[in-house]
């Protein structure tokens, strides 16, 4: 039966398409002097109704900042008022302020560090030098040419939804290596070995992440995502970038990617969600690995997340959610890429580092020290941990146990070759 569930939850078989929105105020449509030199040419007369569209939208995610930095790899980091991110667009949020921080961390008998925090790695635009004054976050700027790529302008920033999906996922296009395990959790936690993966489809994309789920697994679904992607469309380059995910409907008219609509709250002012990570992994060299935690604050209900030695984000709001706001009844770790077959084969778009798992160190990528919360927010291994690759000839994973690494597993692949065609 969880093996029945959970292929459910790859196909999210049959949504019904909805073109509602969760935040339904009106972009403010006087001039936002940040939003010049953002055009793109796009041929054919839609040119002007799309650009219209899309500079509606760029007023509704894009708040004026107080201060600007300019990031090596090409990206604008705006520094927002924490008052004026777009999570308090949300008509749940208006009004309010950010949560007080959590009073514990889980496995821990001390109160959360909300300092500094020391970081394995950090994001490009650290190379600067600046950094967002106290009282602000660091929101990445969205370009009219990141929504110009958009498949669809009106999904931009949402996963798309899969309609006739048959009971393979060669139907929806999405791919897996990953672990799973069913139960009651309050949070997920694990290291994941950072890489470039290549991405051979503008449509296509390669993540790394942990998800904590809960619901039927229909149209109730509800999903907490965090980890890395490679993704040119949401992008426009090959970047892995830290990233998270939402959902409360199975990916159809709630949640998004980042900040990309209203609900998650940032709290942090050094960490930008959607910024590219650096530095990155090599074959047979230097390994690097981000570590994030999802949990539920046990006093206030919000689910938080952590990235890197104590590092709190933000959270997400308990009234987002419907099942979530109980608890989480499966927990998943893993990669997954999108197989377009836009050239009527597989892609060679690539999982991971691009190898099979059988590689190990330093060649295959690798999640270590996977952990999850229990009802007392204790940080625990998991159990009865399970396995799937649904393409294992394409992309694979293996799973193991030491001292130094906990739970851990090696997973991915390179996609089309011999025994994937």
């Amino acid at each position: 039966m969880f093996v029945i569930f959970f292929f459910l939850f790859l196909c999210l078989s049959s949504p019904q398409p909805s073109h509602s929105r969760l935040h339904h105020h009106h972009p403010r449509h006087h001039d936002h002097p940040w939003l010049l030199n953002q055009t793109t040419i796009i041929p054919g007369k839609e040119t002007n109704r799309l650009r219209a569209t899309a500079q509606s939208l760029l007023g509704k995610l894009n708040k004026p900042p107080l201060h600007t930095i300019q990031s090596p790899d090409g990206d604008f980091i705006d520094c927002i008022p924490t008052h004026l991110q777009p999570a308090f667009d949300h008509p749940d949020l208006k009004g309010q302020k950010p949560a007080d921080l959590p009073e514990w961390r889980p496995g821990t008998n001390v109160s959360v560090d909300h300092g500094a925090g020391t970081e394995e790695m950090f994001q490009t635009w650290h190379e600067t030098g600046e950094s967002c004054p106290e009282g602000t976050v660091p929101i990445r700027r969205t370009k009219e040419e990141d929504i110009m790529r958009a498949s669809s302008i009106g999904r931009f920033g949402r996963k798309k939804v899969w309609r006739d999906v048959r009971r393979d996922s060669t139907g929806s296009g999405h791919e897996h290596a990953v672990v799973f395990l069913n139960g009651d959790f309050y949070g997920a936690k694990a290291s994941i070995n950072v890489w470039s993966p290549r991405v051979t489809d503008e449509y296509e994309f390669s993540l790394s992440q942990l998800w904590v789920i809960s619901g039927s697994f229909g149209n109730d679904l509800n999903t907490i995502e965090a980890g890395w992607q490679v993704s040119p469309e949401l992008y426009g380059d090959n970047y892995p970038r830290f990233f998270t995910y939402w959902t409360t409907d199975a990916y159809q008219a709630t949640g998004c990617y980042n900040l990309l609509c209203s609900g998650f709250v940032q709290t942090s002012s050094r960490i930008t969600i959607g910024a590219a990570i650096s530095p990155r992994s090599s074959y047979g060299t230097r390994q690097f690995d981000i570590s994030v935690m999802v949990w539920k604050d046990p006093k206030h209900g919000h689910w938080w997340l952590q990235f890197g030695s104590g590092m709190l984000v933000g959270y997400w709001p308990a009234v987002l959610f419907s099942e979530l706001r109980r608890k989480a009844n499966m927990v998943q770790f893993g990669g997954e890429i999108v197989n377009t077959r836009s050239r009527g084969y597989h892609t060679s778009t690539e999982m991971g580092s691009g190898h099979f798992a059988g590689e190990g160190f330093g060649k295959a990528s690798y999640f270590r020290n996977l952990e999850v919360v229990d009802w007392d927010n204790n940080l625990v291994p998991p159990t009865n941990l399970r396995m799937l690759a649904d393409h294992p000839n394409c992309y694979d994973v293996r799973q193991g146990r030491n001292n130094g690494w906990g739970t851990y597993f090696y997973y991915g692949g390179p996609g089309r070759n011999v025994r994937c065609p």
